[in-house]
């Protein structure tokens, strides 16, 4: 009859056969198990990848043989730093491939450019890296041994080297035979530096520290531009000390950044006055609007020691998730990293060399009385040529 219910489907009745749904008979409960499935070859399986971190990276090397730190696109003849770095990166699994091509794509960011020849001891880096196991080692185990990643650590997602960097302290390590004065021999190794000259040394680099226009400490600067004005504040000279029978003295310098060749050319006018090629009085007219001849010291002696996060560390170095980037574990690696790598060679070339009593030999060719407005500076560049902010 119409409309009535269906009766009761008697108990030996042929059963209707069952659908299968992905694999699933529809009359089994979600959690029973079907049996086993079909799995994917193993070569179709991605393994799951490391987490993508914001790091940073200690860095120490040896800055000879090499076209200073930053990589120079398109110009693969000149070896830089970032241009061994990069490859190493890559080989270790924390970074594709075409990250290493282009730079921008891991938030590659140096603290400060070195130029060509200068060593570092303590730069930093910040970019984005999968976090491998053992990264630290294996970054080193893919990398030259005067070029080290002393320490790792985590940071801010939004985290930027060069602008959360709050100063860079310099050390300029030199011969103390380039303190000797203009009359007595250039190249005598018996020299030996007085307490009296020492004391008016770092009473002459004590004029640096404050603000003061450097546009002559530096290349394509006018005296009129806000970004010539730096603030220096530390520069001394420390004890003198002895490698191979020949004397050396180390002159640190540090500021909120540098222009380019700012610390060599502090140096080079430093032995100009105090070997008696220029008066004191020099140093202030260096500050002025008038353009100065002002020499610039081989880059040889000139080393990155260490760069600072003061605000950065205040505000992040203790909320319980980041660590204080002030490198405090790291400093005896880094020690060691300089006596092995870094002062040997700097002993070794000014001997092979003699980049500084060759340099001492151009001094009496400056002009320190006279301006040099609108004749070309032997340190002249070609504009273009190199950028000239935050580095030396």
């Amino acid at each position: 009859m119409a409309g009535e219910a269906a009766g009761p489907v008697p108990v030996d009745a042929p059963a209707e056969p069952e659908r299968e749904t992905r694999g699933r008979p529809v009359g089994a409960r979600l959690w029973e198990d079907a049996g086993p499935q079909a799995k994917k070859p193993r070569g179709d399986q991605e393994a799951p990848r490391p987490p993508k971190r914001k790091i940073v990276l200690l860095l120490a090397y040896s800055g000879k043989g090499y076209h200073g730190m930053q990589r120079n696109t398109g110009a693969s003849q000149f070896k830089t730093i970032e241009d061994d770095l990069v490859s190493a990166l890559v080989r270790s699994g924390c970074i594709p491939e075409s990250h290493g091509e282009d730079m921008k794509k891991m938030s590659f960011q140096r603290c400060a450019r070195t130029d060509k020849g200068v060593s570092a001891a303590g730069q930093v880096v910040s970019l984005k890296v999968w976090l491998v196991d053992d990264l630290l080692e294996k970054i080193n185990s893919h990398l030259p041994s005067h070029i080290r990643i002393l320490g790792l650590k985590r940071v801010t997602g939004g985290f930027n080297s060069k602008k959360k960097c709050d100063a860079r302290t310099y050390f300029y390590m030199l011969p103390t035979f380039a303190f000797a004065h203009k009359d007595l021999d250039v190249q005598d190794e018996t020299y030996r530096l007085s307490m009296e000259t020492l004391q008016r040394v770092n009473r002459l680099l004590a004029c640096y520290k404050g603000t003061h226009n450097f546009h002559n400490y530096t290349s394509q600067k006018g005296p009129l531009e806000p970004s010539a004005r730096r603030y220096i504040l530390d520069a001394f000279c420390e004890q003198p000390f002895e490698r191979e029978g020949l004397e050396f003295a180390v002159i640190k310098v540090k500021g909120q950044s540098f222009m380019t060749h700012q610390i060599r050319k502090m140096v080079g006018l430093l032995l100009a006055i105090v070997k008696g090629y220029a008066p004191e009085s020099v140093l202030e007219r260096s500050w002025g609007p008038a353009k100065l001849d002002v020499p610039k010291a081989p880059g040889l002696g000139l080393v990155l020691e260490r760069v600072h996060f003061e605000k950065y560390n205040q505000r992040y170095g203790h909320d319980g998730l980041h660590e204080p980037l002030d490198w405090a574990h790291e400093a005896a690696g880094a020690a060691a990293f300089t006596e092995q790598h870094i002062f040997p060679t700097i002993v070794r070339t000014e001997r092979q060399e003699r980049s500084m009593a060759q340099w001492l030999c151009t001094l009496p060719v400056h002009n320190f009385s006279a301006s040099t407005q609108g004749t070309a500076s032997p340190d002249t560049q070609v504009p273009g040529s190199e950028e000239d902010e935050d580095s030396d």
